[in-house]
């Protein structure tokens, strides 16, 4: 039986209280240090998981918190002026439909467990890239929107190819 809460979800309940202060600090360092807080904090809760286990809280928090941070934290930018609506979408694409998929499968009680895969990966790493760029007014910040759109369509992909053969009962 999985512990109810453990050290990794502790580290992923952080994540909540930096995406609550993230809107209300100006100052592009202090914003660059909630971000690399937010990602230490998802790199240490994985390797706590993986190290101790999980738990089932674990396994639903650490999406939600994963989310519910980008989201704040690009709408916070968004508001800036430093994307536009389109490009705050597609950076956010692959957590919209993540979202989406999750209560449709909530809803039909059908729901798919699935692992992180590597796409999954590459897009949270390319929003913090482009979070980082926007944050530090890179000139690249669009560019950096645009491929993270890009990679959040592959992983947007590959998710569901690997759910439809979950379904399936195709390993």
């Amino acid at each position: 039986m999985k512990p109810t809460i453990t050290a990794a979800d502790v580290a992923t309940a952080l994540r909540f209280p930096l995406a609550a202060v993230f809107p209300f600090v100006r100052a592009p360092l202090w914003q660059l240090a909630i971000v690399a807080a937010a990602a230490a904090t998802d790199v240490a809760d994985g390797l706590l998981a993986r190290r101790f286990g999980g738990s089932r809280v674990g396994a639903v928090l650490d999406p939600i918190a994963d989310k519910v941070f980008m989201a704040v934290a690009f709408v916070t930018v968004a508001l800036r002026g430093l994307l536009e609506w389109y490009e705050l979408i597609g950076v956010l694409l692959r957590d919209i439909v993540a979202a989406l998929g999750f209560l449709a499968t909530w809803l039909l009680r059908r729901p798919t467990a699935l692992p992180a895969r590597a796409g999954g990966k590459a897009v949270t790493i390319a929003q913090l890239l482009t979070l980082v760029a926007a944050i530090a007014e890179s000139p690249h910040v669009r560019r950096l929107a645009w491929a993270t759109a890009a990679i959040a369509v592959y992983a947007i992909w590959d998710y569901g190819r690997t759910a439809a053969r979950r379904t399936a009962g195709v390993p």
